[in-house]
């Protein structure tokens, strides 16, 4: 039923105090840095992640209990274990969320306890095979890994029952993905809010009576962020009208680069491309009067009812190297929660601990893979600093948030500054636990990964991608996968983990091709050179060298028909290559006992239902690169 978005509210006071605010809302790195450049520039900027404060008020025996009227009410009965059990899990949800926020031994050893939990359709299927760790450790993560799947079942129910859209990393991103036209976020954004959303609708109002910002700017990385960033934007627009609403972030930066559709300057006002330090800084002194309109930069806005993108030439650019420190101040970080569902030491790494965010590099050195983004600024505008700034950096960050724990996010980590950044921790004595993303190149030699590892880099991510040589020289990787093999064992030989991100789909990538690749990544795995990887199916995009020369690389693109909003993923057609969807299923079921190091020896035919060639590669292909 289609309604009045939101139930009347008090309307918004304006602030009689003068200087401007700003409240940036997200959950990315985006958001420290814009507070840190902000406040050096003297304007107030607070930041919320309303993920996590969405979470925890979600995730308690009050709110559960809400949950399950609100599924009866909508005559919704999934999970009727849950259901049945409803007093079961309501009793025992603020227990484990307080065990996952501080994961202390007393708790633990009660969750473990017969009966503690519910046995739900995951916890009932636990893996039988996992060998946990002796003594306390091993009590936490068993206890960490039963709560995770407690919480997971929760999460089922909730989307099964009164949220479609729910999902732990990304709401409604089904609507959001290769959005071509704004038609459906229109007309989802004009019905009633879940019961979910209208929590998030309180948390946001408090933040606004607590902040009373001029503005409000909300960081979108991933197409799952957009739905409920548009449905926050839509109730401040109704009950604080006063307050200017600015979008950026990745979203932005890759697929509304080509926005015409106005529509969605009826719940924002501004959307920035790129980085944001300049946009922004332009568009608070824009709403203080002190520049017009035409002088914001790389700033999408409603003019004369049309989308107009402003940019005054030159722009105003701020090299990585002038940057300050990203800013954690005023986040929660005894609401953050350890989750252990992948007991993989290399998977576990994305949810079990907690790491401050900093870049080395903007951009990428190398910036000539046929299927990346590498005329976009986050790609091909490369930056570096020093040593000694990053290192001054890792210490103030330290300081703010008392975590020792670095992810360096950068597209891939220049070995040249991976050593100096090594050697400058050593020398001053930070004492700090770091991993990051490379490229597999041949200067990782066994020298520089010891000298990694004793800085305290414990994990490397690269893509191995279609690990085929044809291939890898199409899409200019610049590696091979003798090259791969080497280095990565350099890595592993000092205990540093190394997942590797998996490609097939390729273009022109044949049947034989895709066996061999899932052979290589076997004897990879098998030899300890990785340790985990991830599969994904290629997708072209309009901003990579093959989405703009798609006749190059032997594909026709099919669509989508651009329709004035969003414009990144495209479809294609390979006559060459093979079926490849057919293939993901069994690619999956061989890397997921791969990870757990068992059924190497099991033939490749044995994932798939349906023939395949047996690989071209000998067995012992990646040990005789070793040797």
């Amino acid at each position: 039923m289609i309604t009045t978005p939101f139930a009347p509210r008090e309307p918004y006071m304006a602030v009689a105090d003068a200087s401007f605010r700003i409240l940036i809302l997200s959950m990315s790195l985006g958001l420290r840095k814009l507070k840190g450049f902000l406040e050096e520039k003297g304007i107030v900027a607070e930041q919320c992640d309303l993920s996590i404060e969405l979470f925890t008020d979600i995730f308690t025996s009050e709110f559960l209990e809400l949950m399950f009227q609100e599924a009866k009410e909508l005559g919704n009965f999934n999970f009727p274990a849950i259901i049945e059990n409803k007093d079961h899990y309501c009793s025992r949800v603020d227990k484990v969320i307080s065990f996952l926020q501080q994961q202390d031994i007393t708790n633990a050893t009660e969750i473990l306890k017969e009966d503690f939990l519910p046995q739900g359709h995951r916890l009932s299927n636990l893996n039988s095979k996992i060998n946990w760790a002796e003594g306390e450790e091993g009590i936490i993560d068993k206890a960490k890994h039963y709560s995770t799947l407690f919480i997971e079942e929760l999460g089922d129910f909730i989307q099964a029952n009164v949220d479609e859209f729910f999902s732990f990393t990304r709401y409604a991103e089904q609507i959001a993905t290769s959005a071509s036209s704004f038609d459906q976020l229109e007309e989802f954004l004009n019905y009633q809010p879940t019961i979910i959303e209208d929590k998030m609708m309180d948390i946001l109002e408090e933040q606004i009576n607590q902040h009373s910002p001029d503005l409000v700017c909300f960081t979108i990385p991933f197409p799952g962020n957009l739905f409920a960033a548009l449905r926050s934007s839509q109730f401040i627009k109704q009950f604080f009208p006063d307050i200017k609403i600015a979008f950026g972030g990745g979203y932005c930066n890759t697929e509304l680069r080509s926005l015409e559709d106005p529509r969605i300057f009826e719940f924002i006002d501004f959307i920035t491309l790129d980085d944001g330090e300049g946009p922004l800084l332009n568009i608070a002194n824009h709403l203080v009067g002190n520049c017009e309109l035409n002088e914001l930069e790389r700033t999408f806005v409603l003019d004369n009812d049309k989308v107009v993108y402003k940019n005054k030439i030159p722009n105003t650019i701020y090299h990585h190297r002038d940057l300050p420190a990203p800013n954690y101040q005023g986040l929660p970080f005894e609401k953050y929660l350890s989750f252990l569902d992948v007991v993989n030491p290399m998977h576990r790494m994305w949810t079990d601990y907690r790491w401050n965010k900093l870049t080395i590099s903007h951009g990428c050195y190398w910036k000539q893979c046929s299927f990346c983004d590498v005329n976009l600024d986050y790609i091909g505008n490369y930056q570096n600093t020093t040593a000694e700034n990053l290192v001054d950096k890792i210490e103030k960050i330290i300081a703010d948030t008392r975590i020792t724990g670095f992810h360096f996010v950068d597209e891939a980590a220049p070995p040249k500054m991976l050593r100096a950044l090594s050697e400058k921790l050593i020398e001053r004595k930070v004492k700090i636990t770091w991993w990051t993303n490379i490229r597999f190149e041949k200067t990782f030699d066994k020298e520089l990964c010891q000298l990694m590892a004793k800085s305290g880099c414990i994990a490397v991510t690269g893509g191995l991608e279609v690990a085929s040589d044809r291939l890898l020289a199409k899409m200019k990787k610049g590696v091979d996968i003798a090259q791969v093999a080497r280095v990565t064992h350099n890595f592993s030989e000092y205990d540093i983990l190394v997942h590797a991100y998996l490609m097939y789909g390729f273009p022109t990538q044949t049947e034989q091709e895709t066996i061999n690749s899932l052979e290589v990544v076997r004897q990879l795995f098998e030899n300890n050179c990785i340790q985990s990887a991830y599969w994904h199916q290629f997708t072209t995009t309009v901003h990579s060298p093959i989405g703009k020369n798609p006749d190059e690389f032997g594909i026709k693109i099919t669509g989508p028909k651009f329709e004035g909003f969003a414009q990144n993923d495209l479809w294609h057609e390979d006559p060459t290559g093979a079926d490849h969807p057919k293939f993901t299923k069994g690619l999956n079921l061989a890397l997921n006992s791969y990870l757990n190091g068992t059924d190497f020896d099991k033939e490749l035919q044995n994932w798939f239902e349906f023939p395949i060639s047996e690989t071209s590669h000998s067995r012992e292909l990646i040990e005789s690169f070793l040797d």
